[in-house]
This record gives C-alpha cells, structure tokens and sequence, in this order.
C-alpha cells in the first residue's frame, strides 16, 4: 500500500490534513421534490445513451432559487426519428433550429420554469425526470467595466496619470 506523502506534492500532505480535519462531510443529494423550480440552463452537450448508444442532446438545469438552489437535473432530448418532433420542440424553446448548433455551447442566461417528477425505472429505482420547461427570460448581460465607453472613468492618481 502507497504513502499519502508519495502521491503528494510540495507540503500538500499538511494541508491536505488541515483540511481533512476541518471539513465537514457532505450530506447526501436525495431526489428533488415534485414541483417547478427556477432554473437556468448551465449546458446542453452531445450524448449517446449508456446502454443501447442512443444518440442525444442533454440539457443541465441548475436551481437558481429556494432551499434547493444550486441543485441540478438533467433533461435528454434524443436525436432519432421516432422523437425528433419533441426534441424540436424542446430545443426550438432554446433557440436551437438546426443540427449544427448543437455542436456550439448555448446562450449564456438562459432562465426557465422547469417541472421536475419522480419517475421509477425498470430496475425499481427513482429518479428525477424534467416533464416539461418553459423560457421565461435572458438574464441580461454582466457589463464588463473596462469594456470601452463603460461609465468606468480613469481618476486622477491612477495608474494612467
């Protein structure tokens, strides 16, 4: 058996342990409750299914809101024919009206209703599953301050004095 000093680097091993020692475990995530929550779309990414290799586009939800807030769920929007007409209405609330832009992130601020339900699979086990979402805004853009024509203004003593 290894050495934790052996895998560590440059002194990483004390505050490896400091943090070791102070760090309170995490709790466990349990399922969301049923409901509608705030999100935002975090990402959507190109996917193939685990077990029969299904093509797929997954959207990743985080609540923005409330005492779940940071929690994600995932919705799958499955590139076949026998769903195609969901998928494009799934992904055309998004904006997305071709292929093509499914190999570009989406749009950054993207703020939806989403409805969450407990669903069991085959094997008994629950899970999250969104039934449905709704686009409800484009959060607006963070203005960057030194962007030019900002309201930002050099002042006397600073550094382009």
């Amino acid at each position: 058996m290894g050495r934790l000093q052996d895998i560590l680097k440059n002194g990483d091993a004390d505050r490896l342990r400091r943090s070791w020692e102070t760090s309170q475990a995490a709790g466990d995530f349990g399922l969301l409750p049923p409901g509608e929550y705030g999100c935002h779309v975090s990402k959507g990414e190109l996917e193939t299914s685990r077990s029969k290799g299904t093509p797929g586009f997954k959207l990743e939800f985080v609540v923005i809101d409330g005492e779940h807030k940071g929690r994600k769920v995932w919705h799958d929007a499955w590139l076949t024919e026998a769903a195609m007409p969901q998928t494009k209405r799934d992904l055309g609330k998004l904006g997305v009206t071709s292929l093509d832009q499914l190999e570009r992130p989406l749009p950054p601020g993207i703020l939806c209703k989403v409805r969450v339900v407990i669903r069991k699979d085959d094997d008994g086990n629950e899970h999250n599953r969104v039934r449905s979402f709704e686009v409800v805004g484009i959060d607006a853009p963070k203005s960057d301050p030194f962007a030019p024509g900002s309201s930002t203004e050099a002042t006397s003593g600073g550094p382009t004095s």
